[in-house]
């Protein structure tokens, strides 16, 4: 009868336990003018289909997937965001762990000297006391403060694997921007070089003709001049395109010095020719990172408000311990007097709760933050999406007119060079002419380095990342 009256109750409570306080919480939906094609995906130079995971594959240059590679294992900022997600995840099992009985095992010894007065006859006063238990625990989540917290816990973890995410799609863009850029570096520096030597041909021939008469000193120091102009821009390039394989070095993890001779060897720029796969604001708000952490940020931090609701509420703990207490070891496991306890615990912070309500209302107030966090994430996703998008097509429409300046430039100078050796014009219009043609020839070299940055720039404002298969290896 008396077992029937225990378990009554404890039935009764578990039946209760599955309401939860606080909010349920419930997805938030971005602005349905965010669902649709991008406003800057009209030009030749976008395709409505979807990024693919490891879009750097499209520039099929195997040195690249293998920096990649590297990147996305050795980085250090890849593996300080996957010790952190371990950590989230930790604390996700931590916080499961309260729906399991709670349970210890305690043992002491000790030695002492009794009073006197206290010491039975026949005992000894100085004596060994052993003592050891058992003590179980089992909260009853009546009111849902456990369930809540490991939904909690839950949205924490899964921010800190979005947010791993997000460092493997920054690491794998810097890597192909940091090759793009040594690769555009070493084109910069052949185009430099090759006006260069056009010039010091151009420079010896003009000093035959002031030998012979047909030019003066003052023609020759006008060539040497652009001349020496344009092999200024030599060491400038070298340094920028070192410091892009110092860049790659330890973005893959190495030191400068064990960075692969390979990795800095392209001459020619990092381009994808065909059109760029952007898809629409749906599958973009879906990909990107970020976006998802602001969104799981914000489900941990409604599941809290139900954590602190719940302390408003009494909490039931069930409990019982069995132990036993004697002169030596075999007494305290079970060869001496038996002692046990069973029964309800109840704790409530009752009538004064203002302490509770107080952390109430600082949960809704996170809330509150992170709804707006996550508005201000899905506007920065399409923003960033739209400027990179519009900076690529405008990047290849002034690369298309640098090109035709160029062309016509070098058209130009050839007639000009013609003209000067049948004597038909001066030199001060053989030196404009080539001027033209040198600086047109270094912003097309320049304007090739800017759309290959463009181009990277929209496939991580697109969020695109790796396939499953690398990140699992990754991770």
């Amino acid at each position: 009868m008396k077992a029937s009256h225990f378990l009554l109750p404890m039935v009764s409570a578990l039946a209760l336990s599955a309401c939860a306080a606080g909010p349920d919480y419930v997805a938030p939906t971005p602005p349905p003018t965010s669902s649709g094609p991008f406003v800057s995906a009209t030009s030749p130079a976008f395709a409505q289909a979807d990024i693919q995971a490891d879009w750097w594959r499209l520039y099929e240059d195997p040195v690249l997937d293998g920096l990649i590679a590297d990147a996305l294992a050795a980085n250090t900022d890849v593996r300080v965001a996957v010790a952190r997600l371990e950590r989230a995840r930790a604390t996700l099992r931590g916080a499961r762990s309260d729906r399991l009985p709670q349970t210890s095992i305690d043992a002491g010894a000790t030695y002492g000297r009794s009073p006197a007065i206290q010491r039975l006859p026949g005992m000894p006063r100085e004596n060994w006391s052993v003592d050891g238990g058992l003590s179980v625990s089992y909260e009853v989540d009546l009111f849902g403060r456990v369930s809540r917290g490991v939904e909690a816990a839950r949205g924490d973890a899964d921010a800190a694997a979005a947010d791993a995410d997000a460092v493997r799609v920054a690491v794998v863009a810097d890597t192909t921007r940091a090759y793009a850029d040594a690769a555009a570096g070493a084109a910069q520096l052949k185009v430099t070089n090759e006006i260069v030597s056009l010039l010091d041909r151009l420079l010896g021939l003009t000093r035959q003709r002031r030998e012979a008469g047909l030019a003066t000193s003052l023609d020759v120091a006008r060539i040497a001049t652009l001349r020496d102009q344009r092999a200024a821009d030599i060491p400038r390039l070298e340094a920028g395109r070192q410091a892009a394989l110092f860049r790659l070095a330890t973005l893959t993890g190495r030191t400068p010095s064990a960075l692969p001779e390979i990795a800095g060897q392209r001459s020619i720029g990092l381009e994808i020719t065909s059109p760029i796969p952007v898809g629409d604001g749906t599958a973009l708000l879906a990909r990107r990172p970020d976006v998802r952490a602001a969104e799981r940020r914000l489900a941990a931090d409604t599941a809290r408000i139900g954590v602190a609701t719940a302390d408003l509420y009494p909490r039931v703990t069930l409990g019982g311990s069995v132990g036993s207490t004697g002169p030596d070891i075999a007494d305290a496991f079970g060869a001496g007097p038996l002692r046990w306890l069973l029964g309800p615990l109840i704790s409530w912070a009752f009538p004064n709760q203002e302490a509770n309500r107080a952390r109430i209302a600082g949960a809704r107030a996170d809330s509150e933050a992170s709804l707006a966090a996550f508005d201000g994430a899905v506007l920065r996703a399409l923003e960033e999406t739209e400027t990179a998008l519009s900076n690529y097509a405008r990047a290849l429409e002034r690369r298309q007119s640098l090109k035709a300046a160029r062309d016509s430039a070098e058209v130009a100078a050839r007639i000009t060079r013609a003209q000067q050796r049948e004597g038909a014009i001066d030199s001060l219009q053989l030196l404009d002419t080539e001027r033209t043609f040198a600086e047109a020839e270094a912003a097309l070299a320049q304007q090739d380095a800017f759309v290959a940055q463009a181009q990277i720039d929209v496939f991580r404002a697109l969020g695109g990342g790796w396939s499953d298969s690398t990140r699992l290896a990754a991770s």
